[in-house]
């Protein structure tokens, strides 16, 4: 059975595909503007994402591990922080700071449950 921590990278590289892919994912239910700009700012996001969506799946048990787990976990609570007031008036931001903190700590609470039964 593949790690909790690797099914969290996995999930995360999935969904920033579909933003690379598809910008619009976001770009509705946060209630952007669907500008060039827009699209070009969450493929950059679904490019981050996916390459430590990809560190978090592939990372062997250990140090790389929780390294990887780390970054991501950064990388969701920076983004917890820093898109809600971006967001204000459009009624999303408390929507996208709660999937943001609860995304960071899923991938905390994998990397626990797997260093605990020894994956």
């Amino acid at each position: 059975m593949p790690s909790l921590t690797s099914l969290v990278g996995a999930a995360t590289t999935a969904f920033s595909a579909a933003l690379l892919v598809a910008p619009g994912v976001l770009i509705g239910p946060a209630r952007l503007a669907d500008t060039a700009d827009t699209r070009a700012l969450v493929r950059a996001l679904g490019a981050r994402d996916a390459v430590s969506g990809l560190a978090l799946a592939l990372a062997p048990p250990g140090r790389p591990r929780r390294l990887a787990t780390t970054a991501r976990a950064l990388c969701d609570w920076t983004d917890a922080v820093v898109f809600p007031p971006a967001l204000s008036g459009r009624g999303t931001g408390g929507l996208v700071a709660a999937s943001a903190w609860a995304w960071g700590a899923l991938a905390l609470g994998a990397l626990v449950l797997d260093e605990r039964a020894g994956r």
